[in-house]
């Protein structure tokens, strides 16, 4: 017998046939299934309008196929289905366009296809993941020792930022500002001062004479301190034509006769022109002050404490910076407390080491001495306009005041 058909788009029937395919297994008794179809709202976009979203219930699990996205079917979009149904009172069977649906299960709990693609992942995100999957047993050891680290820093900035807003609360923005002050001052201060003892009972002990020379330094000084302490008269002149610095021959010019006192002052009279002699030089090489008979190891003490090395053209130079030089100026100035009863010119010091006035007198300030001005005699005894600032060391040190006013720019022509 011959059977007949009628063919019926699904423009004219406005029926949509959906098949269904479960990812796991056969459905026994679909009866049981709950089917709803969800359909795009934007029916005006092309590209949107015919996309649907099928889902099945069950007692024991949903399941979810949609016609778009990673986990469709790639078949849809290279093939067209038909499906015919057959009706069995006319027995005539009618044939419908068919869309094919994956149906997969989903699990409550986990995060759904849509959740995670609106999560922002970044490239350190998707390889920490590729390690977690297939790295080795090193790559997770350093990837879980990472993480802690991670954690640890976070707590520990949480802590530190709570323990700042605590303090600013209890003192207040100003004073912190002024205790940060005082302590880069003294930071920048013992950069190039000489080992102090504040809390000295005696004024020799706040600047110890073995920290600016050393025992053995000392006694390597006795040959060369011998010739300063034969000097006559005219010995003097010749130094004084040759510019040899004032503070050297202010010293020499007033020896003491003691022999144990005039050894000790002119030894130090002479480590003192050598270092004054060193801080104007721009470099210092090996060579330096081996014609006066340098010892040793006082050059190598300069060298090592008062210069910087630096390489030039493949070769290693010990230069002396201006900070060497401020340094050198602070060792000076405590070795002249020592040599003139803890009372020094600073006026002639700062001229023999061509230091302007307002950097030698920071230099004395940071050292916590008081400062006073001496009026000077001339030859004829007559007083001299020329006052020569000087220095003095007073227990407890004097503590001053940092200025905090900037300097006004320069008006440019």
């Amino acid at each position: 017998m011959a059977e007949t058909c009628t063919w019926k788009t699904c423009e004219e029937t406005e029926q949509n046939t959906f098949i269904v395919k479960f990812s796991n297994g056969h459905v026994k008794n679909a009866e049981e299934l709950d089917f709803t179809v969800f359909r795009h709202l934007n029916a005006s976009n092309p590209r949107k309008k015919n996309r649907r979203i099928v889902v099945a219930d069950s007692d024991r699990l949903p399941y979810v196929g949609s016609n778009f996205g990673s986990g469709s079917l790639q078949s849809n979009n290279m093939c067209k289905y038909f499906v015919g149904v057959l009706d069995k009172r006319t027995m005539q069977m009618k044939v419908h366009s068919a869309q094919l649906f994956n149906m997969l299960p989903v699990i409550p709990g986990e995060a759904t296809e849509a959740e995670s693609e609106n999560q922002p992942s970044t490239f350190r995100d998707k390889v920490d993941a590729l390690i977690e999957a297939f790295g080795t047993n090193k790559q997770k050891r350093a990837l879980n020792s990472r993480r802690l680290n991670a954690v640890g820093n976070e707590t520990l900035h949480q802590a530190v930022a709570q323990a700042a807003s605590n303090i600013i609360d209890q003192k207040g923005v100003e004073t912190l500002r002024n205790e940060v002050i005082e302590t880069e001052a003294q930071t920048d201060a013992a950069l190039f001062l000489p080992p102090c003892n504040a809390n000295a009972d005696k004024l020799e002990d706040v600047y110890p004479f073995d920290q600016l020379l050393a025992p053995n330094e000392f006694e390597s000084l006795k040959d060369v301190g011998a010739k300063y302490a034969t000097l006559s008269p005219e010995d003097l002149q010749k130094m004084r034509d040759e510019r040899c610095p004032q503070t050297v021959l202010k010293h020499l010019q007033t020896l003491s006769k003691d022999e144990a006192d005039r050894d000790r002052q002119c030894r130090c009279a002479w480590y003192l022109s050598f270092v004054i002699r060193a801080s104007l030089q721009k470099q210092l090489s090996f060579k330096f002050g081996s014609e006066d008979g340098c010892p040793r190891i006082i050059l190598n003490k300069v060298l090592k404490n008062f210069t910087v090395e630096s390489f030039h053209n493949g070769s290693l130079r010990n230069t002396v910076s201006m900070s060497m030089r401020m340094k050198m100026a602070s060792y000076c100035l405590a070795l002249l407390l020592h040599m003139g009863g803890q009372t020094a010119n600073l006026t002639l010091l700062h001229r023999d080491m061509s230091i302007s006035d307002n950097k030698m007198l920071e230099v004395a300030k940071a050292m916590g001495l008081t400062l006073s001005r001496q009026s000077t005699l001339g030859t004829d005894g007559a007083l001299m306009q020329d006052e020569h600032r000087m220095v003095s060391l007073v227990l407890p040190l004097v503590r001053y005041d940092r200025r905090m006013e900037r300097k006004k720019r320069k008006r440019m022509n």
